[in-house]
C-alpha cells in the first residue's frame, strides 16, 4: 500500500459543514428520515447553518418545518446523538464499549473512516492561526487510539450496513 492510501491529512471540516443533510429516525415511525434545507420561494436566505429546515420521511410521509434560527448543537447524556434542528436520533449511530459512534450523514462518516483507518495522521501545525476545532480534531481520545482502530472500522461498517437494511 501506498503511503497516500495510508496517510490522513485533515482537510479541516467543522461540525457545521455536514449541516447541510442530516439522516435521522423518523419521529413517528423510527425508519430513515431526512433533514435537510426546507425550499425558500424567495431565495433571500441561501444556505447557511440557519436557514429553515424540513425533517421528511418516505415512509409514513411524516413533514416538519423548523423554526428560523433554531439550532442546538448538544448530545445526550445517555449517549444518543440528535440532529441539532428537530433532537430526532440520528440514523448514523451505534454504541460500542468506549462510547457512540455517529455521523450526521455518509460524508461525515466517510472522513471519520478515512481518519480511523489511516496509519499516519496530519493534524494542523501547531503555529498555523486557522481553524483548530475540525470534526477530527475534536474525535474522542479513544477513537484516536490505534488499538481500538478495528472496532471503531467494524462499528463504522455496521453503520453503512443498517442504511442497506433499510
Amino acid at each position: 500500500m501506498s503511503t497516500a492510501h495510508r496517510r490522513f491529512r485533515d482537510p479541516r471540516s467543522t461540525k457545521y459543514d455536514f449541516l447541510g443533510s442530516i439522516l435521522v429516525r423518523c419521529p413517528n415511525c423510527d425508519k430513515v428520515a431526512h433533514v435537510g434545507t426546507a425550499p425558500d420561494p424567495a431565495e433571500v436566505h441561501g444556505q447557511g447553518v440557519f436557514v429553515p429546515r424540513r425533517l421528511v420521511c418516505r415512509n409514513c410521509g411524516t413533514s416538519k418545518e423548523s423554526r428560523r434560527g433554531g439550532l442546538t448543537l448538544h448530545r445526550d447524556p445517555s449517549g444518543s446523538s440528535g440532529d441539532p434542528y428537530f433532537g430526532a436520533r440520528l440514523w448514523l449511530q451505534t454504541e460500542i464499549r468506549h462510547g457512540s459512534v455517529w455521523a450526521y450523514n455518509l460524508e461525515h462518516l466517510d472522513l471519520i473512516k478515512r481518519f480511523v483507518q489511516a496509519p499516519l495522521r496530519e493534524g494542523i501545525p501547531w503555529h498555523d492561526h486557522g481553524r483548530k476545532m475540525t470534526v477530527v480534531a475534536r474525535l474522542p481520545a479513544w477513537m484516536q487510539q490505534a488499538k481500538n482502530r478495528d472496532e471503531v472500522l467494524r462499528a463504522i461498517a455496521h453503520i453503512h450496513a443498517s442504511l442497506l437494511r433499510t
